[in-house]
Formats: C-alpha cells, sequence, structure tokens
C-alpha cells in the first residue's frame, strides 16, 4: 500500500486527549492489517501498548521539544525478536510503511493539525532501534507537509 486510502484507516482518541490540544504528551500508536489492508491509529496521552502483539510491526510517534522546537519523533523495533523477518528485511518494511504511517497520523489527526497549521512544517525524526550497529540509527524524514494530502492539495 503506497498511499493512505481514508476507507481503510480506523482512528481512535482515547479519552484523556483533546483533538485540538495537546501538543507536548500527544502519542501516536500505528498498526495495521496485512490481510485486510486495515490500517489504525490510537491517539492519546501514551501509547495503546494493548495494540502491539508480538510482531512489533506497530510505530509508535509522539511530539517532543529539542532546542526550543516541535518535532514528531518515531519509533520502530527493527530487530523484533518473534517475528520471522531478519533486521535487514524488517527494516525494509518499516522504511516502505513509514510514510503511510505518517500520512495515517496527518489525516487521522486532522482536527488538530487543523488547528496547529505550524506543526506541518515540523521536522520528523525516526528512531530505527537495533542491536545491529548499522541498523540502529536515527534519521531526518522532512517535514510534516510532505506526507499530508490534504496540506499537498491545497497548495
Amino acid at each position: 500500500m503506497d498511499k493512505l486510502n481514508p476507507e481503510n484507516l480506523s482512528t481512535k482518541f482515547h479519552d484523556e486527549i483533546i483533538k485540538k490540544q495537546s501538543i507536548l504528551g500527544r502519542h501516536y500508536t500505528y498498526t495495521r492489517s496485512d490481510s485486510t489492508e486495515e490500517v489504525f491509529l490510537n491517539v492519546g496521552l501514551n501509547y495503546a501498548y494493548d495494540k502491539i502483539t508480538s510482531s512489533r510491526e506497530e510505530i509508535l510517534a509522539r511530539w517532543r521539544m529539542l532546542d526550543g522546537k516541535l518535532q514528531l519523533y518515531a519509533y520502530v523495533y527493527v530487530d523484533g525478536r518473534f517475528n520471522p523477518k531478519t533486521p535487514d528485511e524488517r527494516n525494509e518494511f518499516f522504511i516502505q510503511e513509514l510514510p503511510l504511517a505518517i500520512e495515517a497520523i496527518t489525516y487521522g489527526d486532522k482536527e488538530f493539525f487543523g488547528a496547529h497549521n505550524e506543526l506541518y512544517d515540523a521536522p520528523v525524526y525516526i528512531h530505527f532501534d537495533s542491536i545491529i550497529e548499522n541498523v540502529n540509527r536515527i534519521e531526518y524524514w522532512g517535514i510534516i507537509k510532505d506526507y499530508n494530502q490534504i496540506h499537498k492539495k491545497q497548495l
């Protein structure tokens, strides 16, 4: 799946999150179903740990402040102890899946982004967590508006 199909996205806001507020402390848990192509986004003040499975193919993201600037910081667990894929295969999986996940975040939480337009220019950083040195890294992945279909249509 290269682009997000909004009909396949299910977004759940946990009770403690306010749709247009709470920038810092806002956490996203992105998961998907291989069989149905459905994607799931949970938005809350904590990650939706109950959605994490032993395959560890979720993408976790949160807003954080670094050097006085907001950034979207995402985390993926590349090693996947209970996943049959090798770390290199999982690394490739996440590289392919991350653009869709970031797009799902911007679409699924569109009221929040609409209330905070400045976040479209926020940088995106991805932490690829692995015990393998060349796979373990933090990468800059552009800015939020690079992943937002709605924002691109408005330009």
